[in-house]
């Protein structure tokens, strides 16, 4: 803060600029080669992120998501995956829908199938209670929720599929081309 003389480079005239309370504009450039690389990163880190979220729907919410959320949500809960539902504040009625809105903001990419059951049935109005307010013990038959891994390395490859590791098994004989010409 304060006053800078800065040179001209033509004719070595001085002039006089006032900063109030703005750092050095000249010394901007060199605070920036001088930082730390994590505080450069870091900084770039948070200018990608402002961008997805401004620009992309499918890397969890959008500005647009968190301030409908911030105005009219409360929080419900949390699932096992980091989810985080929401409903109207106080359980008030939409007009235009008649019932109350739920939502769920995901935590990572928006994937539907991220959804466990349990409140699958709560945001759909299948079930006005969510999992959060009730004593539900899951049966030794049931198996944990697991997400679609269809497109992902995890995906289920049979074998025979030209995906699966290895080479397809040759044809037994009991199939036979189909020939136009021959009935």
């Amino acid at each position: 803060m304060g006053f800078h003389i800065i040179h001209k480079p033509a004719g070595n005239t001085a002039f006089l600029c006032l900063f109030a309370g703005f750092p050095s504009l000249d010394n901007a450039a060199v605070r920036w080669q001088k930082a730390p690389r994590s505080n450069r990163f870091q900084a770039r880190r948070q200018m990608k992120n402002f961008l997805l979220k401004l620009f992309t729907w499918w890397n969890s919410q959008t500005f647009g998501t968190q301030f409908w959320t911030w105005m009219y949500g409360e929080a419900v809960g949390e699932d096992e995956f980091g989810n985080r539902y929401y409903r109207t504040r106080g359980g008030a009625i939409d007009k235009t829908l008649g019932f109350e809105r739920r939502w769920v903001i995901y935590n990572g990419y928006t994937e539907a199938s991220m959804v466990p059951p349990s409140w699958h049935g709560w945001l759909h109005h299948t079930v006005d209670t969510p999992p959060t307010q009730e004593n539900y013990k899951p049966r030794s038959w049931q198996k944990p929720h697991r997400p679609n891994m269809t497109g992902t390395p995890g995906a289920l490859r049979p074998p025979g599929s030209t995906l699966s590791a290895g080479r397809r098994p040759k044809a037994t004989g009991d199939y036979k081309a189909w020939n136009p010409g021959k009935q």
